[in-house]
């Protein structure tokens, strides 16, 4: 036998040697993005700067001090899961309550994982696992919304890493596209 392990079960029921009984200290999140393609120009997604003065609490979970920092940088419409919800509930979620708009024919998600330093403390490890739905639209349904200053298909590949809030051109590269850096 090698080391002792941790696997990832978390449950406050199964015993301390099968499952983690408590969140890791440095954080834990589920996340959900769109990642929607401009049908007739593929080479350009849908991106944003929020407008901080509306609900992020709501329908983002970002706390009205964060939701200030960050907008300023592109961010990919996206929300962290709420509790017991499935990721393609929160997909459609997303849509509904940052766009305005209904989206249909979602296939299943890119999963994706992060671990790094918490923000709060890096001496501690953060996890995200994340779930990235790609879709191609038709950039007419796509009106300002008031949950972002500024809404709009941009290629990607024209944007550095700077240009970004919150990692997001992390989560971008992490399905193929490229970034430059900064």
């Amino acid at each position: 036998m090698g080391e002792k392990r941790k696997f990832c079960r978390f449950s406050k029921y199964w015993p301390s040697n099968l499952a983690i009984n408590e969140i890791p200290e440095g954080g834990f999140c589920l996340s959900t993005f769109l990642v929607l393609r401009n049908k007739e120009r593929p080479s350009e997604i849908l991106l944003g700067k929020i407008n901080p003065t509306e609900d992020w609490e709501y329908i983002g979970a970002l706390d009205k001090d964060r939701a200030q920092k960050i907008s300023q940088g592109w961010m990919l419409p996206s929300s962290h899961l709420i509790f017991g919800e499935d990721p393609l509930e929160s997909a459609k979620r997303i849509a509904r309550e940052q766009l305005g708009i209904e989206i249909n024919g979602l296939r299943q998600p890119i999963i994706i994982s992060y671990l790094y330093p918490s923000l709060r403390d890096p001496k501690l490890i953060h996890w995200d696992i994340e779930f990235v739905f790609l879709l191609d639209i038709d950039p007419s349904i796509i009106k300002q919304h008031k949950a972002w200053k500024e809404l709009k298909f941009i290629k990607v590949q024209d944007l550095a890493k700077k240009d970004f809030s919150r990692d997001h051109g992390d989560v971008l590269e992490s399905i193929g596209y490229r970034i430059k850096s900064d």
